[in-house]
């Protein structure tokens, strides 16, 4: 089997530009990836056994005349996920104001990154997978919100198509000429492929992380972590049910396990699909988001290396996974979603 990269022309809103499809020569398994919008893998679609190619991305319906960039597919949140309070934080005695663009229009939300257009820098594929590597320079892409961030950046974004799963891979060069401080987030929306039901509620979920962050009324973290109440606890798998999920969750308790170092944040599965969904990532990945949509059609399974409004936790002492890279410095980290199609269980301990 080989791996091949087919590029086309689409349109979503009002931008036309070229879209990846990384895909198998016998056309088992295949992603798209919009570089116009965010650079967002927009779809990860499998064959099934009648056919018909099965979603496991889940995208919304009217993705071609109202493409809201965080709300389908893979989005990817830089240079902070989530909501940052007032848009203000402070970095070496300086205060930096970004665009109130949540929807209560108070708060600015998840970076610059998933609105965006992207640049490919490099694309192929080979006998074990097809890949594509965007990237998106805060100066040349982003040039009106220089002086919204304390330093420029490269941030390169690796999607590789393999038989079995999707990994991300994301490098983080700080450009100058200060210190970069961020945060990293994706926001995928996930369905598993063979399943008709009109709502999550029968998908079975288990996640490894044994706290939450409190709330506000605005839902903004307070800043206080507690113990995962019995209604947000998914440590032993369960149904979704009518559980209205919006939270993030930190200290995850897997561990590494195999050769790679990686841990298992979440999986996802079903009564009646053909696979489940695992979700593994590196230990910087401290963070896990779970939310369902109000249209309840998917469920969002998200890592994220920070918390919400973790620049001003920062600044007040509070341990929320806000990094800093010095100028020149780069970080890379790791992420790989596995559709395993004939697992031994579904949703119980792996081995």
């Amino acid at each position: 089997m080989a791996f091949v990269v087919n590029t086309s022309e689409k349109t979503a809103g009002d931008r036309t530009g070229t879209v990846f499809e990384l895909t198998d020569t016998a056309g088992t398994v295949r992603a798209e990836v919009w570089p116009g919008w965010g650079f967002n893998c927009l779809r990860w679609q499998v064959r099934q056994p009648d056919g018909p190619w099965g979603d496991i991305l889940f995208t919304a319906p009217d993705w071609e005349t109202n493409p809201v960039p965080t709300r389908s597919g893979h989005p990817i949140l830089f240079p902070f996920p989530g909501r940052l309070r007032d848009g203000r934080f402070t970095v070496g005695g300086k205060s930096y104001q970004l665009p109130l663009n949540d929807s209560t229009k108070q708060h600015a939300i998840h970076g610059f990154t998933p609105r965006n257009p992207w640049r490919v820098v490099d694309s192929n594929g080979d006998d074990e997978f097809a890949f594509v590597t965007g990237q998106f320079n805060l100066r040349e892409d982003l040039p009106s919100a220089t002086g919204q961030w304390p330093a420029d950046f490269n941030l390169n974004v690796t999607y590789r198509l393999h038989t079995d799963r999707l990994r991300v891979d994301v490098a983080v060069e700080n450009l100058g000429p200060g210190p970069l401080p961020f945060g990293l987030g994706y926001h995928p929306y996930f369905r598993l492929p063979g399943v008709a039901d009109p709502d999550v509620g029968r998908y079975v979920l288990r996640a490894n992380v044994d706290q939450v962050w409190e709330t506000d009324a605005n839902n903004l973290p307070t800043g206080w972590r507690k113990d995962v109440p019995p209604e947000l606890d998914f440590r032993r798998p369960r149904p979704v049910g009518a559980t209205p999920l919006d939270n993030v969750f930190t200290n995850v308790t897997a561990k590494p396990t195999g050769l790679v170092d990686l841990v298992e944040l979440a999986v996802l599965s079903h009564p009646e699909a053909a696979g489940r969904l695992r979700i593994t990532a590196d230990a910087a990945f401290r963070e896990l988001v779970l939310f369902t949509p109000p249209h309840r059609r998917a469920v969002a399974i998200e890592p994220y290396t920070c918390s919400a409004d973790a620049a001003n936790f920062h600044d007040r002492g509070i341990d929320s996974g806000w990094r800093r890279l010095e100028a020149g410095d780069e970080w890379e980290a790791r992420v790989e979603y596995q559709w395993q199609s004939t697992p031994d269980d579904r949703g119980e301990e792996s081995s």
